[in-house]
C-alpha cells in the first residue's frame, strides 16, 4: 500500500478505482455490476446511517422493513414508473424449480409494495400521516458500473409517507431536502446545491423532484440525495384512500426519499487527493492513527507504554482512534497507508517524545511540515485532538466550497456555454427553455440541467438559449 496511485490530473476514473480498492473500501463482486463492501467501506457507511437515522427519527419518522420481491403487475400500476424503470429491472421468473405464474421484480424502488400495504392500513383521516423509511438494498440492472457510483445493486434508505393534503406532502418533501443538505453540508463537508430537478429529470411517477447536487474533484455533478413529492399518482393506482372529517373518500398524498452508498463515492470524489482518500472526521471510521516510533527494541516498552495512555485519553473524549502497533512495516509505510485510508489525524509517539512527555500530530488535510506539530504535551492530547478534527472537518468544507464555487460559470449564450460544460464546470444560466431543447442540449454537449437551485436571484431574467424571458435560473453540468 506504499505506492502511489494514478494522479487525478492524469486520469481521474483510474484514480478513484485505485484507492476505493487500495483504501479496501470496496471489491467487485463475482456478478458484473456487483461489489463487496469490505469492513472499512461498511464502517464509512454505518456512520452515515448513523446520521442520517437520527434525523429521520428526530423529525417523527420510524423504520420498517418490505419484501424485496415485488410482483410485476405493482410496477405495471403507475404508466410513468413502469416506463422509467423497465431498461434496469430485475425479474425472478422460476423458483422451487418451477416457473412463476407472474414473474417478480426484485427490488428496485419501493412506491408500489409499500402503497399495497398502505392502501390496507389507511381507513381513516386518523391513520394520517405515515412516516415510515426503511434501510435496505435495491437492484437496478445497470450496463456501465462504478463501485458506490453506479451497481446493480446497492444500499440504501427510502422514506415513504403519506399525507392527508397536498400542502403536507410537500413540505415533508422539502423538510427531508433540508435534512439531507444539513447531513451533506455537515457530516461529510460537502457543499451540496438543493433544488429542483426539470421535468425530463424527475423521478418517475413523481410530481415534483427535489436533489441535493455535489461538484466532484473533476467538476462533474453527482446526485447525492432526492425527495420527490408523489401526489396522488401512486394512490390512485393502488386505491389508496380515506375517510376525510366530512366522511368522503379521498386519496392520500405521498412523498418518497432516499440516499444511498453513492454517497461513499461522493465523499472519495469530493475530498481526496494523489495519496489517496481524505475523510471528514465526523463520519470517519477512525478518527486518529497512532503510530509508534523506534528503532530498539529497549525503546519499545516505553513508547508502547506511551501509546496505550495517548489511546485511552482519545478514547475518553470520544475520539475514534486506533493504535498501529504491527511491527512487519516501517513507521513511514505505516505513514503512507493511512494517509491513503483518509484517516485525518495521525499521532506519532517516538522515544524523544516520551522523554518530552509529548507527541506529534499529523493532519491529513495539509500533507507534509504545514500539517504537522511537534511537541504537544501528553496532557492536552484530547483537548487538541478533538480541536484538530473540528477544523480538519471545516477545513475540508471551506475548501470544497471553494472549489465549487470557482467552477460555476454565469452563462450569458450558447458559445460560452458549450465552452463551460467542454471544461467540466457548472454552467448557471437564466433558463426558459423546453423539454427538447432540454435534451438536445444533453444530446449535443453531455450537459443534464441537474437542478433549479432553491436559491434563486429573483426577478426575471434573458434565457441563453431562447433569449426569452426567464423566471428560474437553472445548473447545467456532465454528471456521474
Amino acid at each position: 500500500m506504499s505506492e502511489g496511485v494514478t494522479p487525478r490530473s492524469q486520469d481521474y476514473s483510474a484514480w478513484y478505482i485505485e484507492v476505493i480498492q487500495r483504501a479496501q473500501l470496496v471489491d467487485y463482486g463475482p456478478v458484473k455490476g456487483t461489489m463487496v463492501i469490505r469492513p472499512y467501506g461498511y464502517a464509512l457507511w454505518e456512520h452515515i446511517q448513523k446520521q442520517l437515522d437520527m434525523r429521520f427519527k428526530a423529525t417523527g419518522h420510524e423504520n420498517a422493513y418490505f419484501p424485496m420481491f415485488i410482483p410485476y403487475s405493482f410496477i405495471q400500476k403507475e404508466a410513468e414508473h413502469v416506463e422509467g424503470f423497465s431498461p434496469e429491472l430485475a425479474l425472478v421468473t422460476h423458483a422451487g424449480g418451477k416457473k412463476l405464474e407472474e414473474p417478480l421484480v426484485v427490488r428496485p424502488t419501493s412506491e408500489t409494495i409499500i402503497n399495497h400495504m398502505y392502501a390496507q392500513w389507511v381507513k381513516s383521516y386518523r391513520d394520517l400521516p405515515i412516516l415510515i423509511n426503511q434501510w435496505a438494498n435495491v437492484v437496478r440492472w445497470e450496463l456501465r458500473t462504478r463501485p458506490f457510483l453506479r451497481t446493480s445493486e446497492f444500499l440504501w434508505q427510502e422514506g415513504h409517507t403519506a399525507h392527508a393534503t397536498a400542502g403536507e406532502a410537500e413540505e415533508e418533501t422539502l423538510r427531508m431536502l433540508d435534512v439531507y443538505t444539513d447531513f451533506a453540508i455537515n457530516e461529510a463537508a460537502i457543499p451540496v446545491v438543493p433544488g429542483r430537478k426539470s421535468n425530463i429529470e424527475k423521478f418517475a411517477g413523481a410530481v415534483r423532484s427535489y436533489t441535493i447536487e455535489a461538484m466532484m474533484g473533476d467538476g462533474k455533478a453527482l446526485q447525492s440525495g432526492t425527495s420527490h413529492n408523489l401526489g396522488q399518482n401512486f394512490a390512485r393506482a393502488f386505491e389508496t384512500r380515506y375517510l376525510n372529517q366530512q366522511g368522503e373518500l379521498e386519496y392520500v398524498w405521498q412523498t418518497s426519499w432516499g440516499v444511498s452508498t453513492r454517497m461513499v463515492g461522493g465523499i472519495i470524489m469530493t475530498h481526496g487527493d494523489d495519496k489517496g482518500l481524505i475523510l471528514p472526521p465526523r463520519l470517519a471510521p477512525v478518527q486518529a492513527v497512532i503510530v509508534p516510533i523506534w528503532n530498539r527494541d529497549e525503546e519499545k516498552p516505553a513508547v508502547r507504554e506511551k501509546v496505550a495512555q495517548v489511546e485511552a485519553m482519545l478514547r475518553d473524549v470520544g475520539v475514534r482512534v486506533k493504535s498501529d502497533l504491527s511491527e512487519q512495516e516501517t513507521a513511514g509505510w505505516k505513514f503512507n497507508e493511512w494517509e491513503m485510508r483518509g484517516v485525518p489525524l495521525r499521532i506519532e509517539i517516538g522515544p524523544k517524545d516520551v522523554a518530552k512527555d509529548a507527541v506529534v500530530f499529523a493532519r491529513r488535510d495539509r500533507p507534509g511540515k504545514e500539517g504537522k506539530q511537534f511537541g504537544i504535551p501528553t496532557a492536552e492530547t484530547g483537548a487538541t485532538a478533538v480541536q484538530w478534527l473540528e477544523d480538519i472537518q471545516a477545513s475540508l468544507l471551506k475548501r470544497a466550497t471553494e472549489f465549487r464555487d470557482a467552477n460555476i460559470v454565469d452563462v450569458r449564450d450558447a458559445t460560452e456555454f458549450r465552452e463551460a460544460i467542454a471544461a467540466n464546470k457548472w454552467a448557471r444560466v437564466w433558463w426558459a427553455g423546453s423539454d427538447a431543447q432540454e435534451r438536445e442540449l444533453k444530446e449535443e454537449t453531455g450537459a443534464t440541467l441537474r437542478c433549479y437551485p432553491v436559491e434563486q436571484p429573483g426577478g426575471t431574467g434573458i434565457c441563453f438559449l431562447t433569449g426569452g424571458e426567464a423566471r428560474e435560473v437553472a445548473l447545467f453540468g456532465r454528471a456521474y
